[in-house]
């Protein structure tokens, strides 16, 4: 026995309980046992390189090129993304791809190139591939920004998955970015980054790395164009970053470097190339279009770890209602559960939950129910006995029944990579939405299962369907979430056809967004955790997932009513606006922090609910584009190095600026501007960019700042839509989109299209369509006129 892991397991006894620390020693000891005895040793491995080129073989949109010990596919499809898969391997089976792979190209060829290489030339990019193998992606102007060296991969001698190493070459201005959800972000530094989502087991900070959602998307942004890159495999593996440096010994630049490894899986690439909008619209269509929430989901959402009984609820609701504090949306966590078991409920607290639910609907108040994939294995339970009987649930190379422990106690862990499996779990919502609940937030789903040591997950060894292609858990740990809200998702259309699921999930993977999103996790409570959610909804966005935010306040910890208000006031302007806190942590409802925190964030809420429809609007932008709600500053202009550098503020769509406040005891800051007019919205002042500017920062708001001839919807003071329009620079012409929306089910509005220019001395806004322009049947405010 390891004398530190059973150091680990007397800790574990005495820190969980007796019962429950015993369970997570038993859990930890059975999952090396299952690894040692499922898992084949290693052994002697070979190295292999492709070796020199032999021929090529052209197809559809490019074709295979083979070298003496490796075949390279190669594809340029239609919307103009680029695959390539080494060992000749197709795109397909993928968790990523949302549909059967996009058509190629017909123009794109595969031809001869100088040194004994190949090329193919398509509108958007050229690929070069050299006569050894490295596969060099350029723009049609013919500047490098990738440059892939020849793979090498490490082969069990007695067979086995191959690990695999990828290095790669960028610009040296290049900056990266994405990776999934990073704490330390949104710019990734020089560094290694772990592919293998996890749950670190307590509040993260900046520092914390890996965290729930990781992705091997890398968006690289550089004064020739931007690319992302995807390498499609599920394994785990680590990302190495290096940054270049422009000028580096004697006048020579430095490239940037990327070096990939991976424990197995397909070595596959795809590569979109583009400006970021078109990037991610690249992204959008192959991996699929972000699921659109319902409009209440875009309100406000009050949780806790703790609510504990239909009282506690209404106090909380009633509280909100009396001082006039809008309120969309309640979770209820696991306390709510019947012995913390899913599609359950205790009957002593919760006694009327239909009843509650419908009187909170009736104020406009969404219930939103914790799902957790862990069922406890005790006959009985009712999931746990149809899940036996049909088979569900994950097993070891022996057949048996993997268990694991985590709320309820000891657990097993339905195989979400299995069709019939899926269907079987989104039946199981049908209890959910009887009990009135309206969502779903999915948890524990990395998946974790609590040990004394060693990894807090399912055995390594542990056997997937994988689709009916068989494998283990090496393969299926990264996807499980993503899978799991798959299950819900197309559970819910079919037992709720007429309504949006609205569904977000602590972990997943690349295409998570095509059935909702995410949050934080347990984000510690300091400023250093107010930091990081903004880092990880700008990083999360950036990997084509757009509907995100944190618990507001920090999971754990009292927050000074100072950094709970700063971090409300961010949360008002991010997708998921939710309030959220750990039992053991100090209360989160805004009244608690005293009647200056209070009011102000009042007027945090009131503004959020003005910019519903603006929030709706991106949210049907985001479907169709896959552009995010929440952008760096330098989405428009990804050239201007000061905005590429600029990690404390963001877009909000195309017309706002937020400048949040990041640090105590600040009442300025200083905000960095893209080029073109700004306007202070609490202030009505203008400023001109590109341009630094110090701005008031007041404990009453944080900045936000409005392009120059912006058109925004927002709530009118009757509750309609208004146009808000802020008057465009002399000489200049502005313009918006809005979507307007019933707030749920599947029709598809028209966006409409404004213009808003000078006429003389007055701002004329005026709807564009394919019959020509009209007046907006909206009302129009204009402001910005008393500045021009």
């Amino acid at each position: 026995m390891d004398g530190r892991d059973l150091v680990r397991s007397v800790k574990a006894i005495g820190s969980a309980g007796a019962a429950q620390g015993l369970r997570t020693v038993r859990a930890a000891w059975r999952r090396r046992r299952t690894d040692a005895s499922g898992l084949p040793p290693r052994g002697a491995e070979r190295a292999r390189v492709p070796g020199p080129v032999r021929d090529a073989e052209p197809g559809p949109g490019g074709g295979v090129v083979r070298f003496n010990r490796s075949a390279l596919r190669i594809t340029v499809a239609l919307n103009g993304a680029v695959f390539w898969g080494w060992d000749g391997v197709g795109p397909e089976p993928s968790y990523g791809l949302a549909n059967p792979c996009p058509e190629p190209d017909p123009r794109a060829v595969l031809e001869p190139d100088k040194d004994g290489g190949w090329r193919v030339v398509a509108e958007r990019v050229t690929v070069i591939v050299s006569r050894h193998g490295a596969v060099e992606v350029r723009t049609p102007g013919g500047v490098t920004l990738r440059r892939d060296l020849p793979p090498r991969w490490w082969e069990p001698v007695g067979g086995g998955p191959a690990r695999w190493m990828q290095r790669s070459e960028v610009t040296a201005d290049a900056r990266f970015f994405g990776l999934g959800g990073r704490a330390c972000g949104p710019r990734l530094r020089d560094g290694t980054y772990r592919l293998w989502n996890t749950d670190p087991g307590h509040p993260f900070g900046p520092g914390d790395d890996p965290l729930y959602v990781t992705m091997p998307v890398q968006l690289v942004v550089a004064d020739a164009a931007t690319h992302l890159a995807f390498h499609d495999t599920s394994w785990d593996g680590t990302v190495t970053l290096r940054e270049g440096e422009e000028g580096a010994g004697s006048g020579h630049d430095r490239a940037g470097t990327c070096e990939l490894r991976m424990d197995g899986g397909p070595l596959r690439c795809w590569v979109m190339v583009g400006t970021p909008a078109r990037v991610l619209l690249a992204w959008a269509s192959l991996t699929g279009a972000p699921a659109l929430p319902p409009a209440w989901a875009l309100g406000h959402h009050h949780a806790r770890w703790g609510f504990g009984s239909e009282q506690e609820v209404r106090r909380i609701v009633s509280g909100y209602q009396e001082r006039g504090l809008p309120l969309d949306v309640v979770h209820l966590d696991i306390d709510h559960y019947d012995a913390h078991q899913v599609f359950t409920v205790d009957q002593d607290r919760f006694p009327k939950l239909p009843v509650l639910a419908e009187e909170l609907r009736r104020d406009g108040i969404r219930l939103v129910s914790i799902v957790d994939p862990a069922v406890k294995a005790e006959p009985g339970n009712a999931v746990f006995d149809a899940g036996v009987d049909g088979n569900a649930f994950v097993r070891d190379a022996a057949g048996r029944l993997v268990r694991g422990v985590v709320w309820p106690g000891e657990t097993v862990h339905p195989d979400f990579t299995h069709a019939r499996v899926r269907e079987w779990w989104g039946r199981l919502y049908a209890e959910r939405l009887a009990q009135g609940f309206s969502g779903f937030w999915h948890d524990m789903n990395e998946p974790t299962s609590f040990a004394a040591f060693g990894e807090s997950t399912l055995p390594r060894s542990a056997r997937h369907s994988l689709e009916g292609r068989g494998g283990d858990h090496r393969e299926a740990h990264n996807v499980y979430a993503l899978c799991m809200a798959r299950a819900a998702y197309e559970g819910l259309r079919e037992l709720a056809p007429q309504e949006r699921p609205f569904i977000f999930s602590r972990s997943g993977w690349a295409g998570m967004q095509r059935y909702g999103g995410t949050w934080s996790g347990d984000v510690a409570t300091g400023w250093p955790g107010l930091r990081a959610s903004l880092s990880l909804v700008m990083g999360l966005g950036l990997c084509g997932v757009p509907y995100s935010g944190p618990d507001v306040g920090g999971y754990d910890g009292s927050p000074s009513p100072e950094l709970f208000l700063r971090w409300f006031q961010l949360g008002a302007y991010l997708p998921l606006f939710r309030t959220h806190a750990s039992l053991r942590a100090g209360r989160r409802e805004p009244w608690e922090f005293g009647a200056d925190v209070l009011e102000h964030a009042r007027v945090a809420l009131v503004e959020r609910r003005r910019l519903l429809p603006y929030f709706v609007t991106l949210a049907h932008l985001a479907r169709r584009t896959g552009a995010p709600y929440v952008r760096p500053l330098w989405w428009s202009a990804p050239e201007d190095r000061a905005l590429r550098d600029c990690e404390d503020a963001f877009l909000l769509g195309d017309c706002l600026l937020v400048a949040p406040v990041l640090d105590p005891g600040a009442d300025r800051r200083a905000v960095q501007l893209p080029r073109g007019r700004w306007y202070d919205t609490a202030t009505g002042q203008a400023y001109e960019g590109p341009a630094q500017v110090l701005v008031d920062a007041p404990l009453s708001r944080i900045p936000v700042l409005v392009r120059a001839g912006a058109v925004i919807p927002v709530r009118g003071d009757d509750g309609g839509l208004e146009l808000e329009v802020w008057a465009p620079a002399r000489g200049r012409v502005g313009g918006g989109l809005v979507v307007p929306d019933a707030g749920d089910g599947w029709d598809e509005p028209e966006i409409e299209r404004y213009v808003a220019r000078w006429e003389g001395s007055r701002v004329v806004v005026e709807r564009e369509g394919e019959g020509g322009v009209s007046e907006p049947p909206h009302p129009v405010r204009i402001r910005g006129l008393e500045t021009d």
